[in-house]
């Protein structure tokens, strides 16, 4: 293999460096997870929160590796889809794996959207009401959709700005729990007992713990599709992302840890707004009842517009190759956005909401869960096609994974995928509905437009 170290060349302008991107890593992994879902972590394993988290981390890891090898390998902005057709050139399953990322962005903007609402009605004092909280979500959700119709574009200082306040947030939390344990207020005890439901094992309720703790994880691999836009990206990526996902998981047991040595676990995860309760707790003297919940919104608002404007955009992208139906690619004239697209994820967004909320008194966990069921799918599929692509030569030098990771990656994720990990039957639903939808939109398509090529080009994706 050629040592050369020049970029292929692309289109787009390299702007990113390795501050900017890590900062998009970051940003991007923090947010609706660890905002939303500690305390129903906590329920599942009791005081040693921390631990599903380390172990989702270590599962992210592996398949960050896989990841590096691919995206410095192919410095493309088409990620899994792209990876997984050069792998094995079936395009139905390209489809699949693109159809899936686009549902997961979909489940992932829904579980923002009940957050951003519990925490709204926490700044006025109204409580978390579930009918509330449901209708705040579905507004919020049209209000989504109205500015993403309009065509924001989030640009990498916006990204910035946003991710300086969701760490904001985080550290508050850090600094106000640790403040509030030299006082005496905590429970130490508490942080290292695992505490199982009565049906569960310590194993059982790891491994369900962590398949949930996993959506706190996602989001490194989004910064894949900014692979034409990085400098030196052999070179970068490797470094920056591990460097991301290692600040994460420091933040992310941290905050964990504060949660449970303060506030006993039924309360944790009673609340909708469990970190709310945590510098509530810590700091009773300040107005955090009215902080923690703004800032909160911001870090979960961000995380439903950046999705559910990936998730219009992919089904555009598909519908312009042919392989769903023509009435998805119509763009509007004046803004020149996917307006059908924009309005049929929303649609969908606004039925997961409802049909969740209306069958999971757990919605923000069920939802979250199917987000991360869906990706774990796709990271198995990519651990795969590593090493199906060892095969390939290519010019540039690049980062290489190990064998043995990649393949215990691959089986990790499978893993989780599995009932094995005591997962909720509803996620496994609401996943084989999204899927099967897209099946049927597929069959469809090819039914009626016989004389149209269906070939997924998964490079063509993101063009205009």
């Amino acid at each position: 293999m050629s040592t050369q170290d020049s970029p292929e060349p692309t289109e787009l302008k390299r702007v990113m460096g390795p501050k900017l991107l890590l900062l998009f890593i970051v940003g991007d992994i923090l947010g609706t997870g660890i905002y939303a879902l500690t305390g129903q972590v906590a329920q599942e394993v009791g005081g040693a929160a921390w631990a599903p988290f380390l172990v989702a981390f270590a599962v992210a890891l592996l398949t960050a590796f896989s990841y590096l090898e691919l995206v410095t390998k192919y410095p493309r902005a088409a990620g899994a889809a792209l990876y997984v057709h050069k792998a094995f050139g079936i395009h139905f399953l390209t489809f699949i794996v693109a159809f899936t990322v686009m549902c997961s962005g979909l489940t992932s903007a829904a579980t923002a959207s009940r957050a951003f609402s519990a925490n709204m009605f926490a700044v006025f004092g109204m409580g978390d009401d579930a009918t509330l909280v449901t209708m705040g979500a579905l507004g919020f959700m049209v209000l989504v959709m109205i500015v993403n119709f309009r065509g924001a574009s989030e640009s990498v200082k916006a990204n910035v700005v946003l991710t300086l306040i969701e760490l904001s947030g985080l550290l508050l939390v850090i600094l106000l729990g640790f403040y509030a344990m030299s006082k005496g207020q905590a429970d130490f005890s508490r942080v290292v007992a695992f505490e199982t439901p009565e049906n569960k094992s310590v194993f059982l309720a790891v491994t369900s713990a962590t398949a949930l703790a996993f959506f706190a994880m996602v989001g490194f691999e989004d910064s894949v599709n900014m692979a034409e836009e990085v400098h030196a990206p052999h070179k970068i990526f490797p470094k920056v992302m591990l460097t991301g996902l290692g600040i994460t998981a420091v933040i992310y047991v941290l905050v964990s840890i504060c949660a449970v040595a303060l506030i006993p676990v039924g309360e944790l995860a009673a609340s909708s707004t469990p970190l709310v309760l945590v510098v509530e707790r810590a700091a009773p003297g300040l107005p955090m009842d009215k902080i923690m919940p703004v800032i909160s919104m911001f870090a979960v608002a961000n995380s439903a517009l950046i999705n559910m404007m990936m998730a219009s955009r992919l089904l555009y992208g598909m519908s312009r190759q042919n392989v769903l139906p023509k009435f998805l690619s119509y763009v509007h004239r004046r803004n020149q956005t996917p307006w059908a697209a924009i309005v049929f994820t929303t649609i969908l967004a606004l039925a997961l909401i409802l049909l969740v909320s209306s069958t999971n008194s757990k919605a923000i966990s069920a939802l979250g869960g199917t987000t991360a069921l869906l990706l774990l799918g796709v990271f198995a599929f990519v651990n795969i096609a590593v090493l199906v692509l060892r095969r390939d030569r290519v010019e540039h030098t690049h980062f290489k994974a190990n064998t043995v990771l990649s393949i215990v990656g691959a089986a990790a994720c499978v893993f989780l995928v599995t009932p094995l990990t005591g997962r909720d039957v509803i996620q496994y639903q609401v996943a084989g509905w999204l899927l099967a939808l897209g099946v049927v939109m597929w069959g469809l398509t090819v039914l009626f437009q016989r004389n149209q090529p269906h070939r997924l080009d998964p490079e063509r994706l993101n063009e205009r």
